[in-house]
Formats: C-alpha cells, structure tokens, sequence
C-alpha cells in the first residue's frame, strides 16, 4: 500500500497538463499547440496531443514521488466524445483544460477525502474558482487549491471600507498591485526556514487575505515569498493553511514534472502510433475558425473508428501510468532491503530512496532469473504454462 503524504490530514493531488509532439496525420485529437516552456530547444507551435494528469503525493521523508491517478485528452476530442455522450455526459467534459482539470481532481477527492490540488499558475482563472466552489458542493470532503499568481495580478483589501451614505455597500476594498508589495509592505515580512525542493532555505514571507477575480471577488490567502534574489506569489482558497505550509506545498508541485520525465524516458509512455483511415488527414495550414473536418464525418462506422483510435490512446497512457507506479511502489518499499538496487553507476547516487529508472533497468536483468528461483509463484506457472516446449527426436539426442 502507498504510504500517502498529507498536511493537516489533507491529502495531496497535483495536476498539470502536458503536450506531446506528434507527426501523425490521421490521428485523432491532434491540433496545434503552442509551448509556454522557456526552454529555446522546444519549438514556440507544435502540433500533437495535450493531456491532463492527476497525481498524488507518495513516499517516506526522505523522497515523495507523484503517483499518477489518471490521465486522459482534454483538448481537440470534444467533437468526438460528443458522438458519444448524451446530454448529461456532454456537459461533464464540456469547457476549457483548466475547468476539465478542477473537475478531475474533484473525481479524485472523492475517493480519498479531504484533499489540497497543487496547480501551475495558469489555473488561477475565474472560470476554474467557480468549478472549485461547485465541485465542493457535491463532495463530502472539502478541496482546496494551491496555486501560483502571475506577477502582474492585482487583489482587493477585505473587509471593503464602509460606504457613507445611502446606497448598496461595496464589495471590494482599494486595489492592490501584488507586486508592489514587496518594497511597501517589506518591514512586515517575517523570516522562516522551510523545506524547498529537498533543501532547507531561509526566506522572507507576507501572508495577506485579499479579494482576487474581477466580478466574483473570492477571499483567498496571498504568500509574497522571496529568497535570495527570486520572488513568488503564491496563492490558497484555505484560508486556515500557514503560510510555510503554502510554500514548502508549492515546493512539491514539480514533483509531476518529474513524473512526465519518467514516463517520457524511462518507459516511453507517450511512444503511442494509433491513427485510422477514417479520420480526415490533418491540415497543417488551416486557420482559426475554419470548420472542422471530423465536423463532417456522418458515417457511424468512421465514427466508431475513430473513438476506438482513441481509447486506444488514452488505455496505453493508463497502462504505463500503472507501470509508472509499480516502479514507485518498489523503490519507496524495497530501496532499503534489495543492495542490488544500488548496482548500477549514478553520478549522485541515493542513500535512502532510488529512482523509477534504476528499479526499470534492476528488473529488466533480473526478473526472469527471481521467477526461475522461485517456481511456485503465480506468474512463474502462467509464463511457464504458455511456452512451448520443442520436441527432441532420438536423433538429435545422439548427435
């Protein structure tokens, strides 16, 4: 069993979506797609497939891994899971990757309980803080988000000054330019050592509770955070968390970027070649607002094609996330017992807890040789029950 990681008996989910290039002409759900990486080896457009992940938060003290839920496409299928879905089922994947983010994590709530999504700043919109408010009311456990503001985002003071005089009172207080507050606002901030990223660092703090989102104005904790020369805003919709609990959980959220990394090098998870003839080859030049081609597709045999290309799709992704944290359970469970871990060069190698790569390379030499030593466990009876066994002639025993 997983030993989960939790804060204040919450546990905690991480999301994120990622793009993966594709080439494919004749495979659904490709689109163009542009990268907001900072990174100059990676093209500004791509073409291929954005997915949505959901992950929770695994391991001992001394190293947590994002234990990937579920994966699935959120961008470029709605015409296809609309030939699907009635009414009902329609509306639940209808709107953008950031509200199909909320309403997944929501999914994984209520499973676990209580819980704390970590999320990349792109998610703080209004459109995902109405999700969160309506996903709350369906689940038994409230979820909270923890999350990241861009550096030009303004709030309001709470609670708004009294208005003088007759007339319906304000909603909001002055606004506030959330960068600014660093050199305003710098006697107030207060010192704390916290964990980041595995180490312990000093940093200064400002823990405010402002109103965010103009027209729905959402009382939310602020975080201004810098250390060194680097600063952060950061965000929850609990307004009971401590604001070093607000950082060292935002510290955590490149855990799933460590997780798509894996899944990338390690075990290919994304080396899916589904297509069909059924689906429209993909225009590389059209533009904005030109008709879809699956828009056009009527026959239900092309349609049927084309859906089963795409749970195709998304069941390999499964697959290897399943793979993925087979390898985490091993390492988090068996680090400490099996030396043999251990066996192969690292540049910095762990003292406590391996990587998904190392137990993929330990198992790929020596899981055959554990299932010829131990000749009673299951697997071992179904592989041997499925070989087949050359029959030799009395010829060749002489020879």
């Amino acid at each position: 069993m997983a030993p989960l990681y939790t804060v204040n008996h919450a546990f905690v989910f991480v999301g994120d979506g990622m793009k993966h290039a594709k080439e494919a002409r004749r495979m659904p759900g490709i689109k163009k797609l542009h990268q907001e990486s900072e990174n100059n080896s990676k093209g500004e457009y791509i073409f291929g497939h954005l997915f949505g992940a959901i992950g929770i938060l695994m391991g001992s003290s001394q190293k947590l891994f994002c234990l990937p839920l579920f994966i699935n496409l959120q961008d470029g299928v709605k015409t296809f899971q609309d030939w699907e879905n009635t009414n009902e089922q329609t509306a639940e994947h209808q709107g953008t990757h950031v509200v199909q983010m909320i309403k997944q994590a929501a999914v994984a709530s209520a499973q676990f309980g209580k819980s704390i999504v970590l999320l990349d700043r792109y998610f703080l919109t209004v459109p995902a803080l109405i999700q969160w408010k309506k996903g709350n009311q369906d689940l038994s456990e409230t979820m909270h988000i923890v999350t990241k503001v861009k550096s030009n985002a303004v709030a309001y003071e709470y609670p708004p000054a009294r208005k003088k005089g007759r007339g319906r009172p304000r909603k909001k207080g002055k606004t506030i330019k959330l960068i600014e507050l660093f050199n305003s606002r710098k006697p107030a901030f207060q010192t704390a050592t916290v964990k980041m990223y595995g180490k312990e660092e000093t940093v200064q703090f400002l823990c405010l509770d402002l109103l965010w989102g103009q027209g729905m104005y959402q009382e939310l904790r602020f975080v201004l955070v810098q250390w060194g020369n680097k600063r952060s805003i950061l965000v929850s919709t609990d307004l009971t968390l401590e604001a070093t609990d607000i950082i060292e959980l935002y510290g955590h959220r490149f855990k799933i970027e460590s997780m798509f990394r894996e899944m990338k090098q390690v075990i290919n998870a994304f080396g899916y070649h589904f297509w069909s003839k059924s689906m429209p080859k993909l225009n590389r030049y059209s533009k904005k607002g030109d008709p879809l081609p699956a828009e056009q597709i009527t026959n239900e045999q092309e349609r049927t094609n084309i859906l089963l290309t795409i749970k195709a799709i998304e069941g390999y992704v499964m697959c290897a996330c399943t793979a993925m944290g087979m390898l985490q359970m091993i390492a988090v469970h068996y680090s400490g017992r099996v030396p043999g871990l251990f066996f192969r060069y690292l540049r910095t190698p762990s003292k406590s807890v391996v990587s998904e790569a190392t137990v993929r390379v330990y198992l790929r030499t020596s899981i055959f040789i554990m299932f010829a030593r131990n000749p009673r466990l299951t697997v071992t009876q179904i592989i041997r029950s499925k070989q087949e066994i050359p029959e030799i002639d009395a010829d060749s025993w002489a020879s």
